[in-house]
């Protein structure tokens, strides 16, 4: 054995540390591939109003997701052996790809702040062009198409209206867009905005605390990486 003393306390440390990574790293595959196939999301995000594909931006952090658990299992694999086997090519490779994956990941959270608000507002807008020709229009195939993109979201959501039209109009094209057993008392308490921005905050929370979670592992693991390198070199047995 090449190391001894500290940096071998901090060899097996590298190799828990990195055990721990490989573990994270398949929970947030697992989580992604949730998030991706989660029924209410995919029902939402799959609609179609003329010829208009519902916003799809809260995709793009799910399938950044996913490349990052795969690449998380496979770089956390790479540092444990490289740990075992006291490799200084193989831990100079992993500290190379953990250096890579946490600007990735630095980058992704900028760019999930910076659009924090926008995948909810693309769905609302969505929404509420699909309510407008549902409720304004006369009867017409873009009303059907529209009644039905609506029922959509109010049996996922168990919402109707964006909770402040109190029309006669509305209060009749209701009865066919609202969920069963909806009654006029409680139909302005029904607005589906909030509940799209809650929809997608808790899953955009969820995300975030994965995030970081992740990105406290990978400091410790460079900062473990370095002083194990060095002990190795250094190391007269080596």
């Amino acid at each position: 054995m090449a190391v001894a003393g500290c940096t071998l306390c901090i060899k097996y440390m590298l190799f828990f540390l990195n055990f721990i990574f490989w573990l994270a790293g398949g929970v947030i595959l697992g989580v992604a591939l949730w998030l991706r196939h989660d029924s209410q999301t995919s029902n939402l995000l799959i609609l179609q109003f003329e010829n208009q594909q519902a916003p799809g931006t809260f995709y793009i952090s799910v399938y950044i997701l996913i490349a990052v658990g795969a690449i998380m299992m496979l770089v956390g694999f790479l540092g444990c052996y490289g740990a075992i086997q006291e490799s200084q090519c193989l831990l100079g490779t992993f500290f190379f790809f953990l250096v890579i994956l946490f600007a990735c990941e630095v980058a992704a959270a900028i760019w999930g702040f910076m659009n924090r608000d926008t995948i909810s507002k693309e769905l609302i807008n969505f929404y509420d062009s699909a309510y407008i020709k549902a409720v304004d229009v006369p009867g017409t195939l873009s009303k059907d198409s529209a009644i039905k993109v609506l029922e959509v979201f109010h049996k996922t959501l168990n919402c109707c209206g964006k909770g402040q039209d109190n029309t006669p109009l509305f209060k009749q094209v209701a009865t066919v867009i609202c969920p069963k057993n909806t009654t006029e008392e409680i139909l302005l308490s029904m607005n589906c905005h909030p509940k799209l921005i809650d929809l997608f905050s808790n899953k955009l929370h969820l995300i975030g605390l994965a995030a970081l979670v992740v990105a406290v592992i990978m400091v410790f693991e460079m900062i473990f990486t370095m002083v194990l390198c060095c002990g190795i070199r250094n190391s007269p047995v080596y």
